[in-house]
């Protein structure tokens, strides 16, 4: 059968085509004014103090990882072979900058229910030489931070989120992706918002978003303020600054059509947000208390990026037979992110452990998947969800 409840789709509307039209009119493509208002807009909407707009979720936890290698504050500074710790499951790019700069990289494994860290796990896994954590909010799920900050008390250890996922949770209140020092986001295709390619990093830390703004664009110093955090004052002559470079940084800018497209999707993400939330509600009711299938477990508020499946742990079915069933019915489907991240080929060249056993990660992996949520009702999705007997 054909994709009948297809992963993602469009959240554009008249809205975005013409403010791609305004950019492509203005002829000025790079990246500009628009970044600018995005930037502000999304750092209101997750009560940030600031915001850097880069080409990518990935890029977001990138740049984040990178800054604290250049920042002076030494309770937050991380230097080659710190330890961090990471969750099992995860997207790649979770992990590829703590190896490329040198960490070493611990895996602990997930809670069966919330598909966040095994908080019994993370607890136990942190050592004397770890020096941060990566919390991952998946599917739209965030983590219990109350019991995070009581796991960090008195720790010299920095708390970064890669956020990617989970745009518009909140818990306890706040936003997820503001717990930490700083926050990565997506602004890709199939994520909350759409401005293709994009993503996002917020922090209140001055320092760290002055480092943000230089590594971005070549490590100069070209988009800093004249008194910042990075080189001091710059000189008042253009020229004299404008190949001036002071960070071995990148490449990430975003282009003003994303930009545009940004400053016109938050505007929707309160109603994306409410309108997932909804969704989420339904499949509660829906599959909570089905035989043979868990559903994720809502900490604080989830903003269901999508739906996951898992088969029970003692079921007499598989995930293959899922599969087919879901195929039948028009469901497009995925792994749970990548699975047990660990299993894969790349860690060969990572410097990492294993904490204890990721039994959790190893049950998703072989018998998990996702459908998607979407920012419209779902009826006949739920209709079908509520009829698929293993």
């Amino acid at each position: 059968m054909g994709v009948r409840f297809p992963l993602a789709t469009a959240t554009w509307g008249q809205e975005e085509q013409d403010a791609m039209q305004r950019v492509i009119s203005s002829g000025m493509f790079t990246m500009g004014a628009n970044v600018q208002h995005f930037e502000h807009d999304f750092a209101h909407y997750v009560g940030s103090k600031y915001c850097v707009m880069v080409n990518s979720g990935s890029s977001a936890i990138l740049l984040m990882v990178a800054a604290l290698f250049y920042t002076k504050n030494s309770r937050l500074k991380l230097q080659r072979g710190d330890e961090v710790i990471v969750p099992a499951v995860s997207w790649s790019t979770t992990y590829y900058p703590l190896y490329q700069y040198g960490l070493k990289i611990k895996f602990v494994d997930i809670d069966l229910y919330t598909l966040n860290y095994d908080l019994d796990q993370l607890a136990d896994a942190v050592s004397d030489r770890t020096r941060a954590i990566m919390a991952v909010n998946l599917l739209g799920n965030p983590n219990d931070f109350h019991r995070i900050q009581s796991i960090l008390n008195g720790r010299d250890i920095v708390l970064l989120e890669d956020n990617c996922e989970s745009m518009g949770a909140k818990f306890e209140g706040k936003h997820a992706g503001t717990f930490g020092v700083m926050g990565g986001f997506s602004s890709f295709f199939s994520h909350h918002i759409s401005t293709m390619e994009g993503g996002l990093i917020v922090t209140d830390d001055e320092e760290l978003y002055h480092i943000l703004l230089s590594l971005r664009a070549h490590g100069w110093t070209r988009n800093l303020p004249k008194h910042n955090h990075v080189c001091g004052t710059k000189s008042d002559d253009p020229f004299e600054e404008s190949f001036r470079f002071v960070l071995p940084g990148y490449n990430v800018r975003p282009l003003e059509l994303e930009g545009a497209l940004g400053v016109e999707q938050v505007k929707r993400l309160p109603h994306l947000i409410a309108e997932r939330r909804k969704n989420g509600r339904l499949l509660q009711e829906v599959l909570a208390q089905h035989p043979d299938l868990l559903i994720q477990k809502e900490i604080g508020e989830s903003s269901w990026f999508g739906f996951s499946l898992v088969v029970k742990p003692g079921s007499a079915f598989t995930r293959k037979d899922l599969l087919d069933k879901l195929d039948a019915l028009g469901f497009e489907c995925r792994p749970i992110v990548t699975g047990n991240f660990a299993k894969n080929e790349v860690v060969k060249f990572f410097d990492y452990q294993i904490h204890g056993v990721l039994k959790n990660a190893e049950h998703v992996d072989k018998n998990g998947l996702f459908i998607g949520n979407h920012h419209f009702p779902l009826p006949e999705a739920f209709d079908a969800l509520g009829e698929l007997s293993l």
